[in-house]
């Protein structure tokens, strides 16, 4: 059983609202989990003490037990200490500006 964890999407169509969890990697986005473990609500303001909120302890549990998370939220866990930040990506060419656009 491999576990990840992610984010499961809550909230109204336009206002979202996301639980972090630790699930299996087959089950659905939204579905069956195995613990919350906290919650992050980009509607808020960046300084606003409850726009994330992670339970560390646990975190750091899931980790050490094996628990692989996703880019998004070991960004997030990255921000609070708790585990590794990765590494940004470059650009993609496709995306980048191109001549006309420069000038």
């Amino acid at each position: 059983m491999a576990l990840k964890i992610r984010l499961a999407r809550g909230g109204s169509k336009k206002k979202p609202f996301y639980r972090i969890v630790v699930a299996e990697n087959t089950s659905p986005r939204d579905g069956k989990f195995v613990e919350r473990i906290g919650s992050y609500n980009p509607m808020l303001a960046q300084d606003h003490k409850e726009r994330l909120v992670v339970d560390a302890e646990r975190a750091a549990h899931w980790i050490k037990v094996g628990a692989q998370p996703t880019e998004r939220v070991a960004k997030i866990l990255g921000a609070l200490k708790l585990a590794e930040t990765p590494a940004l990506r470059e650009q993609p060419k496709q995306s980048k500006p191109r001549k006309e656009a420069k000038a």
